[in-house]
């Protein structure tokens, strides 16, 4: 499946993405994830400008999946991976990670990193399958803890979370 940079254009369509694949949580007790409304539309937009969002697009060029990722700690830290429920369990996912992985390559970035709820089965499971590992709390630089104290604010630490790594 074809992988290219956000488009302005895109925008809306990766808050639909975010929200049809949120609604799986639903079905595992987590109705306040599900219900969760993703990035504003200005926030996403600051990920494209800076060049730090990609899609996944189906034949008619339409995307079906994205990341967006950042710079934290020396490392690319995926702030969020999304694939639309119709195009699930197609290896999706992975391709925009394994994008990254180049990118971070190319310009000598060591690691990717992210964080994510530890017992989801498409979540931190997936992920170790990914080749992502665990970050203990004391290992955590400054940025990655900073991202885990918002990520507690917003109240999503009533499931346990874990923040994971992957070298390149």
């Amino acid at each position: 499946m074809p992988i290219r940079a956000v488009r302005g254009e895109d925008l809306p369509l990766l808050q639909d993405i975010e929200r049809a694949a949120g609604r799986c949580f639903r079905d595992i007790g987590m109705p306040e994830i599900a219900d969760d409304e993703p990035l504003p539309l200005p926030e996403l937009a600051r990920y494209e400008q800076a060049g730090m969002a990609w899609v996944a697009v189906d034949r008619a060029d339409i995307p079906v999946a994205y990341l967006i990722a950042e710079h934290i700690d020396g490392n690319l830290h995926i702030e969020q991976v999304s694939v639309h429920p119709e195009s699930s369990r197609q290896g999706v996912g992975r391709a925009l990670m394994d994008h990254l992985t180049h990118r971070a390559e190319a310009e000598g970035i060591p690691a990717l990193t992210l964080t994510t709820f530890k017992d989801v089965p498409w979540n931190a499971p997936y992920y170790a399958r990914c080749g992502f590992r665990p970050v203990g709390e004391d290992d955590l630089g400054p940025g990655l803890r900073r991202i885990r104290e918002r990520e507690a604010e917003h109240g999503l630490d009533r499931w346990p979370r874990i923040a994971m790594c992957r070298p390149v």
